[in-house]
């Protein structure tokens, strides 16, 4: 007879909850102080609603009127040392968090005014919140993004549980470089329901990393019922199911969240992290805006009625007064003194329309336009010591053959002994001798403590390396196959290429990925794409294309000094090759921005990437036409070489451009419009571009070859560029 044992989860999961016993004994000071924050978060949001119904703020404002509670309590127990994030819906967490970094200790809202420090920060979040220049990310990031590193703000999200990787990126630099602290991230139940949100949480619990995830489960996702969407809709088993410790507790209570809190802080210190904590709490308005949820009929009066009874100001008031700390007046006191800083902060960025009594934001107040594209990317200031070693440099130098693979371990190995901070992260990174390609053998040999097994989750753990990257650590991820970049495309596109210009710039993103291109190798059309496009369309990635060892040497050191996020694209075809490379020599570096003149002449010029140099070389030698082909090496729009182009086109009067990818992830065109713009005058001939086919490669060795252009493409475009084929061909 089949029996049925019972099974628990292997960590810690309860309800934490606290009765008058638990509010008296709480610090009188702290239970007035926590009331009076809870005061500055409702008002700030209520006044942000006006500004809102009045047109003064450009786009949603999610406010968190009903939530405060979880915020105060939650924020409680932080240092201005530890970290956090949130989602779309922040301004309690973020508003908390600037206030609690310039408030005196011993502040009494009873008795003492706001210092100029703690106006400050009032006025600078409303106004990044309108859009404007004094605000602490300069007007970009308004409502959903925000960060102030000095307060411990290290970057909101807007996409949804697109912030947990980066609070697990921050835990793990705490963890590896020994600082005492934790990060949370915020987010909501719906977020609960989200990819990323599992692939961080199983991270950070398999890295044993110092960061809590904090839930504000308020049942709704903008109008969708938890119920609807998930079958258990205990957000805290998340936590639980991962071996993760879990605490589910009133959110509405903030003796209850404070004590939720400490003892998350407890079972971090005493075991290692990271615990969940679920605060079961309501926001009393639609997802966006001033009017109710039952407005849009997602939820009835009476549910809304029955939330609004329980509302952590009025019950935090009752209970005030009740225990003797606070009368009425003082109340109305406190209640008044937090109005009226807020309508202070707000009349520093508002004035009156001449003649009327609207308001307007004053012309003086909005950031430059012409900035608009300023900060994507830093100006490799970092690089200007640099010991530089290019090809022009190599006379007189001694001389070594190596394979690229050896070369590429023995530099990253040779970057981390420098530099501390360099961490690697992938899948198999830390075991077959170094990785599926071998790459990480010398760290390993030398560093293992520094590389780290990831699961099977791109997403996740690019995002851990973007968290990582803020917080102090240089990652280098590697991307097992070009192809499943498209899965980690979130973090690639919004999160690490973002983030600077996003928030304003003025601080590093110091990433590195790694991803190895193998189109030729029968893996099939899931295995074999080149997601070069993918990140140039996104202006806040480096790109780079290395084709010999030494190039590889150069380019993957200026990466590993640079302060910018930058992509080295690996093509496998390269790995067994031999090439010579400076004699024992692995830390110089190549300046980004220069191309290479691979092949001097005068035929025409041929712009090509990756093994396609190689091919058309031998192209050049099997039609005997004298071209100039130059390798670009750098891919991305910043760094393309326009120089040596133009001075090349100036000579030759025509361009091919050589890509062996399919058509649809071929930057060609991209390519074509800026020579087009820049050196039209030149051009004698229209641009050719050579790439693969239409469809990605498959398993079949003929269609496998037939999906990728090669020497003979090379070969046939420039016979026709320079007139040896008359046969009439369509434009390409």
């Amino acid at each position: 007879m089949a029996q049925h044992t019972p099974l628990s989860p292997s960590a810690p999961w309860f309800r934490l909850e606290v009765g008058p016993e638990d509010w008296q004994a709480q610090d009188p000071a702290d239970l007035v102080h926590w009331y009076a924050q809870m005061l500055l978060i409702r008002r700030f949001e209520e006044k942000l609603l006006e500004l809102e119904k009045t047109g003064l703020i450009h786009g949603p404002a999610h406010a968190s009127i009903g939530q405060e509670a979880g915020a105060v309590g939650a924020l409680s127990v932080l240092t201005a040392g530890d970290s956090i994030n949130g989602t779309h819906r922040a301004h309690h967490q973020v508003l908390l968090k600037l206030m609690n970094a310039v408030t005196p200790a011993g502040f009494d809202v009873r008795s003492d005014a706001f210092t100029p420090e703690m106006d400050d920060a009032l006025r600078r979040f409303l106004a990044e919140i309108m859009g404007l220049a004094p605000g602490y990310c300069g007007g970009r990031g308004g409502s959903m993004h925000m960060r102030h590193a000095p307060s411990g703000i290290l970057g909101s999200s807007a996409i949804v549980g697109g912030n947990l990787p980066h609070a697990v990126g921050y835990a793990l630099a705490d963890k590896m470089l020994e600082r005492d602290q934790v990060s949370v991230a915020f987010f909501g139940d719906g977020a609960a329901q989200n990819g990323a949100t599992y692939e961080a949480m199983n991270i950070a619990a398999a890295q044993s990393l110092p960061v809590i995830f904090f839930v504000e489960n308020n049942l709704y996702a903008v109008a969708t019922h938890i119920a609807e969407v998930t079958r258990e809709v205990r957000m805290a088993s998340r936590g639980a199911m991962l071996g993760i410790p879990a605490i589910e507790v009133d959110g509405m209570d903030m003796v209850a969240v404070h004590r939720a809190m400490t003892e998350a802080r407890r079972i971090i210190a005493t075991d290692g992290g990271p615990v969940v904590v679920e605060a079961l709490l309501y926001r009393h308005l639609h997802q966006s805006g001033g009017r109710p949820g039952s407005d849009f009929g997602y939820r009835s009066p009476e549910e809304e009625a029955a939330w609004l009874a329980r509302d952590p100001l009025t019950t935090t008031a009752a209970r005030l007064t009740d225990m003797g700390l606070v009368e009425a007046a003082g109340l109305e006191r406190i209640d008044a003194a937090m109005t009226g800083r807020v309508a202070a902060a707000a009349a520093t960025l508002t004035e009156t329309v001449p003649g009327g009594n609207a308001l307007r934001i004053p012309d003086a107040l909005w950031p430059d336009p012409a900035s608009c594209d300023t900060g994507i990317l830093g100006d490799l200031s970092e690089l200007a010591g640099a010991r530089m070693l290019d090809h022009a440099d190599l006379p007189g130098v001694v001389t070594e053959r190596a394979k690229f693979v050896t070369v590429a371990s023995e530099t990253l190995a040779a970057a981390m002994d420098r530099d501390p901070r360099i961490i690697v992260m992938g899948e198999d990174v830390h075991q077959l001798r170094g990785g599926v390609s071998g790459f990480t053998r010398g760290a390993l040999e030398r560093w293992p403590g520094r590389v780290l097994p990831m699961p099977i989750a791109e997403n996740g753990f690019t995002g851990v390396a973007l968290g990582a990257a803020l917080n102090g650590l240089r990652p280098v991820v590697e991307i097992m196959f070009g192809d499943f970049c498209f899965t980690a495309a979130d973090q690639i596109a919004h999160g690490v290429s973002k983030v600077r210009h996003m928030f304003g710039s003025g601080f590093p993103v110091p990433l590195v990925m790694r991803v190895r291109v193998s189109p030729h190798t029968g893996y099939g059309s899931q295995h074999s794409g080149d997601p070069s496009a993918l990140f140039a369309m996104f202006p806040g990635w480096r790109i780079v294309s290395p084709t010999t060892a030494h190039d590889y040497i150069g380019l993957m050191n200026a990466a590993l000094t640079c302060d910018d996020p930058v992509v080295i694209i690996e093509h496998t075809e390269f790995y067994q090759r031999e090439f010579e490379v400076p004699a024992g020599d692995r830390s110089f570096c190549i300046p980004f921005g220069r191309a290479h003149v691979v092949r001097q002449g005068g035929a025409c010029t041929v712009l090509a990437t990756s093994v396609m140099v190689g091919h058309a070389l031998r192209a050049a030698a099997d039609t005997g036409i004298d071209a100039e082909v130059i390798d670009l090496r750098n891919l991305d729009m910043h760094g393309i070489d326009w120089d040596c182009i133009g001075t090349s086109i100036a000579r030759t009067g025509r361009v091919i451009i050589a890509e062996q990818t399919a058509r649809g992830l071929s930057m060609g065109a991209t390519w074509a419009d800026g020579i087009q713009s820049r050196f039209f005058d030149s051009l004698d001939h229209e641009i050719l571009r050579v790439t693969g086919g239409l469809a990605s490669p498959t398993v079949s060795a003929v269609l496998n070859r037939a999906a990728l252009a090669g020497a003979d493409d090379i070969a046939g475009a420039l016979r026709r560029i320079t007139g040896a084929d008359e046969t009439p061909h369509p434009t390409a």
